[in-house]
């Protein structure tokens, strides 16, 4: 069985995150995407932000030591949320599951929170065999569709833990 693992998202990284993050099927499917994919500059912005980030915990995937993706959890309105993105030459390996498995092992905050294109199932049902339960749905623009769709939306863990004091407001927002 191939090793995955997680380790610190390095500079050198940074060209093969593009590259799988532009590639349209996987645009289409995560569905919530940058404004335009294709954007280096946006994208090289918004990887100096959140590496720089205190509340932001952003992964390297590997299997076998070969860069295969990005996970990560992220703070926004005082919850604490995890997302992912896999090439999509590894889908379907089981690599989603165990990398939110290794990033849960490190994240010991609870309850976590996680949202998904409704109809990306293969991802729901990664984020449920990790024990997330559906708590509702909500619609929104996802730039990959270009288009309002369903979005379902997830939890894992106890009750609701109160905002750090020193939590930022305003509107919701995906990192």
């Amino acid at each position: 069985m191939a090793e995955v693992a997680l380790r610190p998202i390095e500079d050198a990284d940074l060209d093969a995150l593009f590259e799988q993050m532009r590639d349209p099927e996987s645009v289409r499917m995560a569905a919530f995407t940058a404004a335009d994919p294709d954007d280096r500059a946006a994208f090289d912005a918004h990887m100096a932000k959140i590496r720089a980030s205190p509340d932001c915990d952003n992964r390297a995937v590997t299997v076998d030591g070969r860069l295969v993706g990005s996970i990560a959890r992220f703070v926004i309105e005082g919850e604490t949320e995890v997302t992912y993105w896999l090439d999509r030459a590894v889908w379907g390996q089981g690599i989603a599951g165990r990398a939110l498995a290794l990033l849960l092992e490190s994240v010991p905050v609870r309850p976590l929170f996680a949202r998904v294109a409704s109809d990306n199932v293969a991802s729901l049902r990664v984020l449920r065999r990790a024990g997330f339960e559906i708590t509702g749905t909500d619609i929104g623009f996802a730039n990959g569709r270009n288009a309002e769709i369903e979005e379902t939306l997830l939890r894992l863990g106890g009750p609701a833990d109160p905002a750090p004091s020193d939590a930022s407001s305003g509107g919701r927002s995906r990192s």
